[in-house]
């Protein structure tokens, strides 16, 4: 008898619903190695901004995409929707906050992305990315060192697992109470500086992860051009000479995460400033050599709406609440489950409830805390059912794509972004060879 094909997808299943973090790493390195020997690689997007910034390409914006449920079966949709519009440039992405709530560890969230690739026949770079791996303001106050060490724990985790792009979200400790731009600035670009240089410290040899920071705070004071100016400037003084610093900086220009919801459920019109973007996009690129500016929490937004990051030439775009809401609200999402959820969160996010505040808003803010909670259950859904929830999706990422004009640039892709097979520390370690990164850049 021959060898029984691999299903991938089993793997895939097994790792997402075992409990044991050291399962999940045997999997995990099990896809890692598959994908290697297809011709999957994760990889940095660093070069590939470089080379937007010298102008040596333009006119699309990268979608980057938080997958928070039914990840593997996402993923899968977004290379199909790729692989139809021969796109290269995009990226699939976690926040530290969201890592905890929807129960996804760098390595497991990796990995599913990978072994999602190998289900579709997609090649090439996969761009693996850790989303606002952000300071905690209170904490840092209370005790700065010790809130830096918990950022490069998770730092150091996202990259052991895959994750070659890192965005630095120390813009919650900006101080608008102080005079001076650059004094507001001071906290932002000094612990920018600090995780960058860790960065650099731990990336895996012949890697650079790209490594991205945010001057303004999603869902507070749009960004200035002195902001960014004032940032830049700081950070480029603290950084240690001669190492690498960001390739992209995050704007605020009035969105906010999620959107902000009304009474009755539907999500409020947002005016977003596109002529901040335009202009702090030029700067990021003409000044800085940067890729480019990225814009957060656009999943929300009117769909008459994004066809101008492109026209304002944003480098990257952010796109999370939208598609948990598509889940939620699809006609295949069982109703019994839907309502489970909802009573769950009746009792367990009870202390997040505000006065006046009517059940379809509590809802909608909290019913992203189920998805770890109930992560086996809509994993566990029918694979039928997975599919026709990930096939109403796909249409979504296909509009995106064509609305970015995120089409036919896997040649730049393949040109600008490096595939290398990567041995991770602690196997390194092992072994006995351990690469200090610093050489990297």
């Amino acid at each position: 008898m021959g060898r029984r094909p691999l299903d991938i997808e089993s793997i895939a299943m097994d790792l997402s619903l075992s409990d044991d973090i050291e399962r999940k790493r045997v999997l995990a390195k099990k896809i890692f190695d598959i994908a290697y020997k297809k011709g999957i690689f994760p990889s940095s997007i660093h070069e590939f901004y470089m080379a937007r910034g010298k102008g040596e390409f333009g006119g699309f914006t990268v979608p980057a995409i938080n997958l928070r449920s039914l990840t593997f079966d996402l993923a899968r949709a977004i290379f199909r929707v790729a692989k139809k519009n021969n796109s290269g440039a995009f990226i699939f992405e976690i926040a530290k906050s969201e890592m905890g709530y929807t129960a996804q560890p760098p390595v497991e969230f990796s990995a599913v992305v990978l072994a999602a690739a190998i289900k579709e026949g997609f090649q090439g770079a996969v761009f693996i990315q850790a989303d606002h791996t952000q300071a905690n303001a209170k904490k840092f106050q209370e005790n700065p060192e010790k809130e830096l060490e918990a950022l490069q724990a998770l730092i150091g985790e996202a990259i052991e697992g895959g994750f070659y792009n890192i965005d630095i979200d120390s813009s919650t400790l900006v101080d608008l109470s102080k005079p001076k731009v650059k004094q507001q600035q001071y906290l932002n670009y000094e612990v920018a500086s600090k995780l960058t240089q860790f960065i650099r410290r731990v990336e895996p040899k012949g890697i650079t992860v790209s490594v991205g920071a945010e001057i303004g705070e999603v869902g507070h004071k749009n960004s200035t051009p002195e902001d960014l100016r004032a940032f830049m400037e700081g950070y480029k003084e603290r950084l240690r000479k001669g190492l690498t610093g960001i390739s992209k900086i995050s704007i605020q220009t009035g969105t906010s995460h999620g959107g902000v919801v009304l009474p009755d459920g539907t999500i409020a019109q947002v005016k977003l400033d596109f002529d901040t973007l335009q202009a702090l996009s030029k700067i990021a690129k003409e000044e800085f050599g940067l890729g480019g500016a990225v814009q957060h929490g656009a999943s929300t937004l009117p769909a008459e709406a994004f066809h101008k990051f492109a026209e304002c030439d944003a480098c990257e775009v952010h796109l999370a609440t939208e598609f948990q809401n598509m889940i939620y609200e699809s006609k295949h999402f069982p109703a019994v489950l839907k309502a489970k959820i909802y009573d769950w969160l009746k009792v367990n996010a009870a202390s997040e409830r505000k006065e006046g505040e009517t059940e379809e808003q509590f809802f909608y803010k909290t019913r992203k805390k189920a998805l770890g909670p109930f992560k086996k259950e809509i994993i566990g859904l029918g694979k039928e059912i997975r599919g026709a929830i990930a096939a109403e999706i796909e249409v979504k990422f296909d509009f995106l794509f064509k609305q970015l004009n995120c089409l036919n640039n896997k040649h730049l892709v393949d040109k600008y972004a490096s595939l290398k097979r990567v041995i991770t520390r602690k196997r390194q370690e092992k072994s006995g060879v351990v690469h200090d990164g610093e050489g990297a850049d």
